[in-house]
């Protein structure tokens, strides 16, 4: 299905960095911070100077001729010494096995099979030989003659079912492993992980390898099981033949879960950090280099730049890489959809002020370290884009500004790590946020973060440019005060962008605003109508990865336009239909279409976000107004399918192609008869099919795997919201006092009434 760009910027800053169309505003914006960003790089004290001279001369294992002293402080990555590090990390991670949740079933559901079979078998039959008989026809070769014997003559044998069933439910649910013949040597020798997948959750476990059960360990513990929970000598027996024809694995090593796991633990690995210090003799004359010193030997090598036409070059270079990298990071492919040309400018004004910001604070700061970073509120300037565009866009701030920042001369390496960090805890931790609170909360969490990497820096740089106490104050504080600022500034941005910001959609989602609240007053069906749509829009949006919130308020106001004529829609009407009453199916078409435009026009009269505007105005797309369509063809033989349909466009996003599918599923199984929810299914099935026959799914990003898992929500939705009840019968005469009292839970018909 396509995707209509028709009211969204085509370009994402320079979308491809050349794009087939530009717009000028957003692209200028863009361009202008790029050249902002370029201009304090150029102006930056970010070069590096050595007396290091020519290094070709120097070789690792050769007795030095001169010494090399590193005339400024560097930081470097050791990447081999990192690469044994996360080595050796991999060496711990535990193999992944995963739970067959289809094995498990298919287990139990031949073994109750056979149980049932079993019971028949012990009903039905009177002699050993018709038990064996019967047994062995529909189990043929599964136990011996002896055990079915043993089986037979125990005079507990009707419990030993009972009893094997709870045994083998205790090995399933504990788990059965298949362990390869090779592929766990590179990991953990002494545990592995368990994973339970439930749905979208996944529950992991760690188990030592010597409490595992395998095939070979299942009797022993199919015995234990019996003597631990009490059950005859006569069972603990038997239990090992009598299960053994249903053992069987139902955890498998996956090696991909596995791979995947390491490559993570791999990559949570710190590199190792070497750190050379201002005047620090590196090469020392006379004695033998190390591959150590030939390390930062290199480092300072790569460190050298001059004031000169090719080391400009670089600098433009390296700055078209960093707003490269930004471009990549905030486009289409990453986000998941094209910026808007007011998330362009303000990706663009916070890229160029906080650039501004850290090198106007670098020039204040005598400091040779981090404390440039410790005032800068890297925080804010990931919190603006993480609430009013996307987490995703927040994460391309975190990762380019603090590098950006770096590349202009305004941190030193420890300044950089320092940002960075307190960037992508910032941009993680605003993950879901959903209440103006939350943005306190995370500065706080932020603050913590802050703090945490102001003392780890100040222990591995052993930096003495400030008091400890202090630098860690002001980091933490950091955190706090830019969540503050932010939300100071939030309300202005928000309303400046007509941004759909969590925040924005709580508030919006309340029922008791005004506009909710008149609408329950004028047209009470409407409004009941709104609230059943957003339960079903907010189910479906959540089972296909939509915004299950942006779909619910689209729903609560996507028929406000009902407001101003209500007796003329079918849920408000009590004692006549006033379209019978016009008798004109023109008009009465007239007045129905009409409430789409009349929503628009309040959506944006009230300032609602252009999202929740374009759902009130897509919600029947341009359909037809099928029922006085028809009567006015039996009427006038001939009509013009325009004035009878819609003059909305179709669904341009998934949420409001959700919310169109609601709309009419819940309209529709109102007229639907003791509705099941096999009846249900194949009627929203239906339902559905429609739309995309009539083409209003065309437009919008939903796939058909996508539109059969809405339609599975709308089932299990509407079949709760229309289950059956129980039918009270009317009492004549008075009921005995016996009969009154109240009866244990759950016992009988009285029980079922007290949960009806």
């Amino acid at each position: 299905m396509k995707k209509n760009h028709d009211d969204v910027y085509e370009n994402t800053f320079i979308r491809k960095l050349l794009p087939r169309r530009i717009r000028r505003g957003p692209f200028l914006a863009s361009l202008g911070a790029f050249l902002v960003s370029l201009l304090f790089i150029l102006g930056g004290q970010g070069y590096l100077h050595f007396n290091a001279g020519n290094f070709e001369e120097f070789e690792a294992g050769r007795v030095a001729g001169r010494d090399v002293i590193a005339g400024k402080s560097l930081s470097w990555v050791d990447e081999a010494a990192t690469a044994v590090r996360r080595a050796e990390e991999v060496r711990r991670v535990p193999a992944v096995f995963t739970y067959s949740n289809r094995t498990t079933g298919e287990i139990r559901e031949k073994y109750g099979r056979f149980a049932a079979a079993l019971g028949k078998a012990f009903a039905e039959t009177a002699t050993f030989e018709d038990f064996y008989a019967r047994i062995e026809e529909g189990y043929p070769g599964f136990y011996s003659s002896e055990t079915l014997l043993y089986l037979y003559r125990d005079q507990n044998r009707e419990r030993f079912p009972e009893y094997s069933l709870a045994a083998l439910e205790y090995l399933l649910e504990t788990g059965i492993f298949a362990l390869p013949e090779s592929g766990l040597e590179a990991y953990n020798g002494k545990e592995a992980q368990l994973w339970h997948n439930y749905g979208p959750r996944t529950e992991r476990e760690i188990i030592d390898y010597d409490r595992i059960i395998t095939l070979d360990r299942a009797d022993d513990m199919i015995v234990r099981y019996a003597a631990e929970n009490g059950f005859p000598l006569s069972f603990e027996f038997i239990a090992p033949s009598l299960l053994e024809p249903f053992l069987q694995a139902n955890v498998f090593y996956s090696g991909p879960d596995t791979e995947n796991f390491a490559a993570e633990q791999r990559a949570r690995v710190d590199p190792v950090i070497r750190r050379v210090e201002r005047g620090q003799r590196v090469i020392r004359q006379g004695f033998v280099i190390t591959p150590e010193a030939m390390g930062d030997l290199a480092a300072l090598n790569a460190a050298r730049s001059r004031l000169d036409i090719p080391g400009i070059s670089g600098k433009i270079l390296v700055m078209l890489f960093a707003y490269g990298l930004l471009v990549f990071l905030a486009g289409e492919r990453t986000l998941g959809r094209i910026l808007r040309p007011g998330e362009v400018y303000l990706l663009s004004v916070v890229a160029a002020l906080y650039l501004a910001a850290a090198v106007f604070c670098r020039g204040l700061s005598r400091a040779e370290d981090f404390p440039v970073a410790l005032f800068l509120p890297t925080p804010m300037a990931v919190m603006i884009p993480a609430i009013l565009i996307s987490f995703r866009a927040a994460f391309a701030a975190a990762i380019t500004l603090p590098l950006t920042a770096f590349l202009a001369g305004a941190f030193t390496p420890g300044g950089y790590i320092f940002a960075l960090a307190s960037a992508v805890v910032t941009a993680w931790t605003l993950r879901g946020a959903e209440r103006r609170l939350d943005l306190l909360k995370a500065g706080v969490v932020i603050g913590a973060a802050n703090a945490v990497t102001a003392a780890s820096l100040l222990l591995l740089y052993r930096l003495n440019t400030v008091s400890w106490p202090l630098s860690i104050l002001v980091a933490a504080l950091n955190g706090v005060i830019s969540a503050m600022l932010t939300l100071g500034t939030l309300p202005f941005l928000e309303h400046a962008l007509n941004a759909v910001t969590n925040f924005r959609l709580i508030e919006l989602a309340d029922l008791n605003t005004p506009v909710l609240k008149r609408l329950f007053d004028a047209a009470p069906g409407t409004y009941s109508h709104s609230l059943m749509v957003a339960n079903l829009a907010e189910n479906a949006c959540q089972a296909i990865g939509a915004n299950p919130l942006l779909a619910r308020v689209g729903a609560y106001y996507h028929d406000i336009g009902k407001m101003e004529n209500p007796a003329y829609f079918v849920e408000n009407q009590t004692l006549y239909n006033k379209h019978t009453e016009m008798n004109n199916p023109r008009l009465s078409a007239t007045v129905i279409r009409s409430h789409v435009k009349l929503g628009v026009e309040k959506a944006r009269s009230l300032g609602l976000p252009q999202e929740v505007v374009a759902i009130v105005a897509e919600h029947h797309g341009n359909s037809l107004i099928t029922y006085f369509y028809a009567a006015a063809l039996k009427r006038e033989g001939q009509v013009n399918r325009e004035d009878f349909s819609y003059p909305g466009n179709p669904p341009r996003s998934r949420e409001s192609a959700v919310v169109m599918l609601a709309d009419v599923t819940e309209a529709a199984c109102r007229t639907l008869k003791k509705p099941t929810a096999s009846r249900l299914e194949k009627f929203i099935q239906e339902l559905v099919m429609a739309k995309f026959d009539h083409e209003q799914l065309a437009d919008s990003e939903l796939t058909f795997r996508e539109l059969d898992t809405i339609k599975k929500a709308f089932v299990r939705v509407l079949t709760g919201y229309y289950h059956s009840r129980i039918e009270y019968p009317k009492v004549k005469d008075k009921i005995p006092a016996a009969e009154t009292a109240a009866p244990a839970a759950g016992n009988g018909a009285a029980g079922e009434r007290a949960g009806a």
